[in-house]
Formats: structure tokens, C-alpha cells, sequence
């Protein structure tokens, strides 16, 4: 499967393919039906306590946010899989979304790399 990362406040694509939204909470000012978010997967993102321990100093905590984030999926590994595996099917293509105004230093990378290896 193809996945790719982007902001939910940009416009849906046909290119993008299945659309999940990996954030535990919904997005400020968007609307379900503008956001055409296909799976809203919140038990995909960060833990509640991990993104807010980022969110108080990101640039100084990304490498150590990135290797607790991967140790939550990897605590749950069987269980998440086997939910991507239900939601996602024979999908060739999906896009993960975030509000995140930085993807790039958001929890996508990491979470598309571990649906990468399902």
C-alpha cells in the first residue's frame, strides 16, 4: 500500500486514496464532510499524555516524542494491526491526516512507516 501524509485542512484529492485522520482529537473548523475523512483513527495517535509532554516543547522533544510514539505501537502492535489490517483491506493507496501545522514533525512519519510493515 501507498501512503502518504498531509494536512487535513487541504483539500481532498482523488490521489489521496482512503483518508485517515490519525488524530485523537477532531480538527478545529473542519467539518466531517469537507474533511471526506474515510476512518477516523484515534487509536492510531499518540497517546493523550505523549502529545501533550510534545506539544510543550516540540523542537527541543521530537527525536524522544518519535521513539515513545514508536514504543505505544509497538506495545499495541498486534492490536493495531489487526485493526488497519479490518479498516484498510486491499487498499493500494491511503493518505494520513493531521491538523498538525508541521507533518513533517508530527506522529505521520512514524505512523506510516509501522503500516508500511503490516
Amino acid at each position: 500500500m501507498t501512503t502518504k501524509t498531509k494536512r487535513v485542512y487541504d483539500a481532498p484529492a482523488k490521489s489521496d486514496g482512503y483518508r485517515i485522520l490519525a488524530d485523537r482529537l477532531w480538527p478545529r473548523g473542519v467539518s466531517k464532510a469537507d474533511a471526506a475523512v474515510d476512518w477516523w483513527a484515534k487509536e492510531l495517535a499518540p497517546s493523550s499524555e505523549l502529545r501533550e509532554w510534545y506539544h510543550a516543547k516540540p523542537d527541543e522533544r521530537f527525536a524522544e516524542f518519535t521513539r515513545r510514539y514508536r514504543a505505544e505501537l509497538a506495545a499495541n502492535r498486534k492490536a493495531l494491526r489487526a485493526l488497519a489490517a479490518e479498516k484498510l483491506g486491499r487498499r493500494t493507496r491511503a493518505t494520513l491526516l493531521t491538523a498538525n501545522k508541521e507533518v513533517a514533525h508530527s506522529h505521520l512519519p512514524t505512523l506510516a512507516a509501522f503500516l508500511a510493515h503490516f
